[in-house]
């Protein structure tokens, strides 16, 4: 049985650190964006993660980059 990948979509996810709960333990929130482009090389993911969540007051806690594919039997 051949199987075929077809790529679906690229999201990056940003996990940051809004805080600290009553018990100290750190309070992680996360906010994907979409439609990355499947040629973005990591470097420029990297890049524009940290760029738009320096806006923000909060600390990254992991940058991730999320590809799905579309899996059909021939």
């Amino acid at each position: 049985m051949s199987i075929n990948s077809t790529h679906a979509e690229t999201a990056m996810v940003v996990r940051y650190q809004t805080g600290l709960n009553a018990e100290g333990q750190p309070l992680i929130r996360q906010k994907s964006l979409a439609k990355v482009k499947e040629s973005a090389a990591l470097e420029d993911v990297y890049a524009v993660a940290t760029a738009l969540f320096s806006l923000l007051e909060y600390p990254i806690v992991e940058i991730r980059r999320n590809s799905s594919y579309i899996l059909t039997e021939e």
